[in-house]
C-alpha cells in the first residue's frame, strides 16, 4: 500500500513535467504513487511517458481522456476512482516540488483537514534555464532566494512570491508568522481520499480554467465540517512561467449563483452522476 497518491494536472507540456517528475524523483519519502492525470494531450506526452516509465523507478500511471476543451475535473475524478492510495496530493504539471513535499503533506496530515500550500512563482529566464539535472541536484533548494533576489534586482526576471520558498520548520515560528487562514490553491492540496468521496469529488460542471478545481472545492469541503491546515513554507512549489491564464466568468457565475446557493456540499455531476 502506497502512502500517497500525487496527482499531477497535465495538458501538452512535456518539458514542465519532466521537471517535475524529476522534483519527485529526490524526494525524502519514496512510498507513493504518481498518476499523471492527463486532459487530452497529444502523442507526444504519451511516447514521453512510456519512455519515462521504462527507465524510472517511479511507480506513474497515466490516466488520460480525449481532448474535449477544458475538463480537468472530469480526468481529477478519474484519478480519484483509480488512486491506490488512502492519502491524496494534487499538483499541477507546471510545479516542481521541494524535495521534502511529499513528507510535508504526510507530516501534517490530519483526519478533517485539508493541507493548502503556496508556490514561488518563478520568472521566464529562471524557468527556461532549469534541466533536469539541475532539479536533482537541488539547484532551486540550494541557491533559494538568493538567486530570485538577483535576478530580480537586476530586473532580468518576473519571479515573486519569493518569501514562499523560505522552509520553516520550527513550529513556534510558525504558529507567530502563519495566522492566516488558508486558502486552497489547486496546485498544492492534500487531504483524504474520503473527503473527497464524501462531497462526491469534483464538479464536471465547471469548464475551463478556475474555481472549479480549489475553490469550489474549499467550499463544499467547508460546508461538510473539515478544516483548512496551512502548509505554507512546508509543501514547497516552485512554479514555471507562462502567461497568465483567463479564468472562465461562467465558472464563476455558476458558483456564486447555484453552487453557493445550495444547501447540500455534494455536487450533482461529480464521481457520481446523480442528477
Amino acid at each position: 500500500m502506497f502512502d500517497a497518491t500525487v496527482v499531477i494536472s497535465v495538458y501538452n507540456k512535456v518539458r514542465e513535467l519532466e521537471l517535475v517528475l524529476s522534483g519527485l524523483k529526490i524526494q525524502t519519502v519514496k512510498n507513493f504513487e504518481i498518476i499523471i492525470a492527463d486532459d487530452g494531450s497529444a502523442d507526444e506526452m504519451k511516447k514521453f511517458i512510456s519512455g519515462y516509465n521504462s527507465s524510472s523507478s517511479l511507480s506513474i500511471n497515466h490516466v488520460w481522456q480525449e481532448d474535449d476543451g477544458f475538463r480537468k475535473n472530469k480526468i481529477l475524478n478519474e484519478s480519484i476512482r483509480q488512486a491506490k492510495a488512502h492519502y491524496m496530493i494534487f499538483i499541477d504539471g507546471d510545479c516542481i516540488p521541494h524535495s521534502d513535499f511529499v513528507n510535508s503533506h504526510l507530516q501534517n496530515k490530519e483526519k478533517d483537514a485539508v493541507l493548502g500550500g503556496r508556490r514561488v512563482y518563478l520568472g521566464e529566464r529562471v524557468s527556461e534555464s532549469l534541466t533536469p539535472e539541475l532539479i536533482e541536484k537541488k539547484y532551486l533548494e540550494r541557491k533559494n532566494i538568493t538567486v530570485y533576489i538577483d535576478n530580480f534586482l537586476k530586473k532580468k526576471t518576473s519571479t515573486y512570491a519569493l518569501e514562499e520558498g523560505l522552509l520553516i520548520k520550527n513550529k513556534m515560528v510558525r504558529d507567530t508568522i502563519l495566522r492566516k487562514d488558508i486558502h486552497l490553491l489547486g496546485s498544492n492540496f492534500s487531504l483524504h481520499r474520503d473527503a473527497l468521496i464524501k462531497i462526491n469529488g469534483f464538479d464536471e460542471n465547471y469548464i475551463g480554467p478556475g474555481i472549479g478545481e480549489d475553490t469550489d472545492i474549499e467550499f463544499r469541503l467547508r460546508k461538510a465540517g473539515y478544516k483548512m491546515k496551512s502548509v505554507r513554507n512546508l509543501a514547497i512549489q516552485y512554479h514555471l512561467y507562462h502567461p497568465k491564464t483567463k479564468e472562465e466568468h461562467k465558472n464563476l457565475k455558476y458558483f456564486n449563483e447555484e453552487v453557493k446557493q445550495r444547501d447540500d456540499f455534494m455536487c450533482q455531476n461529480g464521481l457520481t452522476k446523480t442528477a
